[in-house]
């Protein structure tokens, strides 16, 4: 079914929509209402047992490249105990930043401050040279530590960069399970990873997530959902890969691969229509 079809059975549902008085609407928005209390109480629950997680001692010592020079990753705390790290998928060669990296990290510009003043420091490790991180830096316009991991294991010790091997043998590992089908030929992917440092300046792993686990640092979406189009993903991967673009490149065309990767409008790939056509954002 074509792109253009889905839209239009989606515009006649929308016109077909039931129409109700104002005391019907209001009987069946407070039955909403008790389901999405019961939500958000299991979402408080659910946010404790991830605070409730055992923690991971750091003895590896990471340096990253940053445009000043190394930094450790007690650096990037910034004199702060807690540190928010946004893995981000942009490897060595690769001009063009991912889509829903973009998205995740466009969040930061308003909020930023806030978490800093709330003891977090926000950061992005991305594996590709500290000369071409910033360069994409720089154009996308962020303001945030984006730092490098070309010279560090970090990035293969938190199951988000693969080498040759590993992906030769399937031994690569994503989501904490045997990297899927889509992402079988791919040395970079996505996640979110947090870290605490307590006064004596041990650091402690304490929590990461992977996959459609990054949705939940998308506000975007909070805001997507509760319209009439939800997030009217109706394009051939059913992500944000349907739609999202990097914020400067809108209404500019270009083709984004279903891993999130996206390629300017002169660049000659095609998309693979295999088994890789499966979204990033399944689990």
């Amino acid at each position: 079914m074509s792109t253009q079809l889905i839209a239009s059975e989606k515009i006649d549902r929308l016109s077909d929509h039931e129409i109700v008085s104002r005391a019907d609407w209001l009987v069946a928005r407070k039955d909403l209402l008790k389901r999405e209390k019961e939500l958000t109480r299991l979402c408080d629950q659910l946010s404790a047992e991830r605070r409730a997680l055992p923690w991971v001692k750091i003895d590896k010592e990471y340096i990253f490249d940053a445009p000043e020079g190394g930094v450790t990753l007690a650096d990037l705390f910034e004199g702060r105990s807690q540190l928010f790290i946004k893995h981000f998928m942009l490897g060595p060669g690769q001009t063009t930043p991912c889509v829903d990296c973009s998205l995740e990290v466009d969040h930061l510009e308003g909020i930023l401050v806030h978490l800093q003043n709330h003891d977090v420091t926000y950061a992005a490790v991305a594996r590709a040279p500290i000369e071409e991180i910033e360069t994409v830096r720089k154009r996308m316009g962020w303001k945030f530590p984006l730092v490098s991991s070309y010279h560090s294991d970090f990035n293969y010790d938190f199951n988000v960069s693969f080498t040759r091997k590993q992906i030769a043998s399937g031994r690569a590992l994503y989501n904490y399970q045997k990297a899927p089908e889509w992402a079988a030929e791919l040395e970079d992917l996505s996640g979110d990873s947090v870290f605490f440092k307590d006064q004596t300046g041990q650091i402690f792993h304490t929590y990461s997530t992977f996959g459609r686990g990054g949705e939940e640092f998308l506000g975007i979406y909070r805001i997507l959902d509760v319209l009439p189009k939800g997030r009217d993903e109706n394009g051939p991967y059913r992500s944000l890969a349907d739609w999202a673009r990097p914020r400067n490149m809108y209404g500019r065309g270009g083709s984004v691969e279903p891993n999130g990767r996206y390629h300017e409008p002169a660049c000659a790939y095609t998309i693979h229509q295999s088994a890789a056509a499966r979204s990033i954002y399944e689990h």
